[in-house]
């Protein structure tokens, strides 16, 4: 489990995360962090939700946000268990406080204030967040970079809005936000990564020689070439309210800042921010 695994400096990936952060985690551009605080300031009420747990969590952020991350959070879950946190409706796992990163073994029967919990459930958290904007259906954004564990349970069960990070986007023409460090680099951590880190080398994002378009799937029979969407695009567009290939694409907006979403009577490219990705521009345009 990450808990033991990061608590106890067992393996070889977490003792090299902990013991130097700054080789395998980049910190989050002063834009982001604006962006978190100016969302808090405006009287939403934020949430961060992950699997991990809250020791591997906590240090995660402390290095790609700062020390005080806690402040920009009203409400921290770890070890959520996704997608279950989602999907067990009624056999739901109960929220559980933490001393010391130790789960108390008896679970709360709802969640009465903000705070740091782990494990839970939708139904709890959404009885929660009624309370806090004394709205009776307070409108949830979630974002989030898994079909399996984000965007698919989110939508299905709890209904919420829902932006897919698709970072694939930016291998396909999409132009890189620029994303400047906050940190300085901790002594001993070595130099915070630049721009021109995938120099070269192919970014992780770059359009795979093998499988071709993450979005659109090309075949050839007999000299004909046929194109199609593939799953992950289909599935992006039935359970995202709209894409973007990451956080920083978006930082610098206005709050208001209003996007266009997917929708079944649009064309296939409405929905990614702050443009389709190639293929599916070319996609249509054999359509038309």
């Amino acid at each position: 489990m990450f808990f033991i695994a990061c608590l106890e400096d067992t393996g070889t990936y977490f003792p090299s995360v902990k013991h130097c952060p700054g080789r395998y985690l980049q910190p989050c551009s002063d834009a982001v962090k604006r962006w978190l605080r100016s969302m808090k300031n405006s009287g939403k009420v934020l949430l961060l939700i992950t699997s991990s747990h809250s020791d591997y969590c906590r240090l995660v952020c402390e290095h790609i946000l700062g020390t005080d991350f806690e402040e920009l959070f009203d409400i921290i879950i770890t070890n959520a268990l996704k997608p279950g946190f989602f999907s067990l409706v009624p056999q739901q796992r109960p929220f559980r406080t933490l001393v010391d990163d130790v789960e108390d073994s008896e679970g709360l029967p709802s969640l009465e204030k903000p705070g740091w919990y782990s494990q839970g459930n939708w139904p709890h958290l959404h009885e929660l967040l009624k309370n806090m904007t004394n709205k009776s259906e307070p409108k949830v954004v979630y974002f989030g970079d898994s079909m399996r564990s984000d965007m698919f349970p989110a939508c299905s069960f709890a209904k919420w809005e829902t932006v897919m990070i698709v970072e694939e986007m930016e291998g396909e023409g999409v132009p890189r936000a620029n994303a400047t460090p906050c940190n300085s680099p901790t002594p001993g951590e070595g130099p915070v990564e630049k721009k021109g880190k995938f120099e070269g080398m192919k970014s992780p994002s770059a359009v795979s020689n093998q499988w071709g378009s993450y979005f659109v799937d090309v075949q050839k029979n007999e000299g004909e070439e046929t194109q199609r969407l593939t799953w992950c695009c289909h599935s992006i567009h039935t359970y995202s309210t709209m894409a973007i290939p990451s956080i920083e694409a978006i930082a610098d907006l206005p709050l208001d800042f209003k996007f266009q979403r997917f929708s079944s009577d649009k064309p296939v490219t409405t929905g990614y921010y702050p443009r389709p990705p190639d293929s599916l521009l070319k996609w249509e345009e054999n359509l038309s």
